[in-house]
């Protein structure tokens, strides 16, 4: 029996849940929103709040303490193989990420004094009408909460098999679009050897 033991398990063992509320915290960080399955959000969001609380302080210890349980990684939000840098990052010769904006200065210097006069409550979880296509769990969008209350911002469902569906279309079209410019060349190309193939029988005409 689990008495008085608090939190979620989510079927991990303990480093394998810490690094899953590190990595989520981070990404809502870095987003503002996540969309998560419903217990994952209910397990990460008391340590999200403990992590917004601790800076609110603004100290070097609560610094520290923020960077002992999420680390300080480089915030990511495009792609560094195809995409340009924007402003602020910088790549080197090998396309490698090097230096950007930093988690704990955005979650010191932008988030925290957001949520100075708040006593708690930093983020909110809304439930989604959708479950997860695989084994159906429920999903929901987990916010940090903001004063410009405008609600979450849900796009449609991503799906894996709608994905590889749409490239198969993608690539039948690219078939169809190489075959029909295929085809006038070809028709032209017959259209020039006519004449030349005639060209013998009217010669053998005259001579008869």
């Amino acid at each position: 029996m689990r008495h008085r033991v608090a939190g979620y398990k989510l079927g991990r063992d303990t480093e394998h849940r810490r690094a899953l509320f590190r990595n989520l915290a981070i990404a809502l960080f870095t987003h503002g929103q996540i969309t998560t399955t419903l217990p994952k959000a209910k397990a990460v969001k008391p340590f999200v709040e403990k992590l917004i609380t601790t800076a609110k302080r603004g100290d070097l210890t609560a610094r520290r303490q923020v960077i002992r349980a999420v680390g300080n990684p480089i915030l990511v939000d495009f792609d560094v193989q195809h995409d340009e840098p924007p402003e602020g990052y910088k790549v080197n010769k090998y396309g490698e990420l090097i230096s950007g904006p930093r988690l704990v200065k955005k979650l010191f210097e932008e988030i925290a004094p957001r949520y100075a006069d708040r006593p708690g409550g930093y983020t909110r979880i809304i439930k989604l009408a959708r479950h997860r296509i695989g084994d159906g769990s429920d999903l929901c969008v987990l916010q940090l909460v903001s004063d410009e209350d405008t609600g979450p911002q849900v796009s449609g469902q991503y799906s894996r098999r709608r994905e590889k569906a749409n490239r198969r279309m993608e690539f039948a079209a690219r078939l169809r679009k190489g075959k029909a410019e295929q085809a006038p060349a070809a028709s032209t190309a017959m259209a020039g050897a006519e004449p030349a193939a005639a060209e013998p029988a009217a010669d053998e005409a005259k001579q008869d």
